[in-house]
């Protein structure tokens, strides 16, 4: 669907360490789901016509996987001066509006993107318990 293909980080890739503020502020970090029995990581932003296509499905994804222990973190790189409409105050309406329960983090610099190596929005990457890729790509 999306128009730019996810990249191809390896399979059994280690889930990458990152620390990032959230809609509210408070820095959130891979380590906080050390709990999780997996653990799903998406880039995406609030303007991308791909993201506003799938959100709806995402948001029931995670409440349907939630007591199955299986975690939802979702990260927008984007440049907030090219993409005004993702800078963080409108992050956290478009968490507000569509019901995240889920952390929605803003990775400014692009460190996280660029070393998950994410290409487009929204790109998953599936972890399992021992923070090993088993998933990378799209939403199906």
């Amino acid at each position: 669907m999306a128009a730019t293909a996810s990249t191809m980080l390896p399979l059994g890739t280690k889930a990458m360490d990152f620390s990032l503020p959230d809609t509210e502020g408070k820095i959130v970090s891979l380590s906080d789901f050390s709990e999780a029995e997996a653990l799903v990581v998406v880039f995406m932003c609030n303007h991308c016509p791909f993201v506003k296509h799938v959100i709806d499905g995402l948001v029931d994804l995670v409440r349907d996987y939630h007591d199955r222990g299986v975690a939802f973190i979702a990260i927008n790189a984007n440049d907030v001066r090219a993409y005004p409409d993702d800078r963080p105050e409108r992050m956290a309406e478009f968490a507000r509006q569509k019901g995240f329960t889920f952390p929605y983090l803003y990775d400014q610099t692009q460190e996280v993107a660029k070393a998950y190596r994410a290409a487009c929005t929204p790109d998953f990457f599936v972890f399992d318990g021992d923070r090993d890729l088993v998933y990378r790509g799209q939403m199906d």
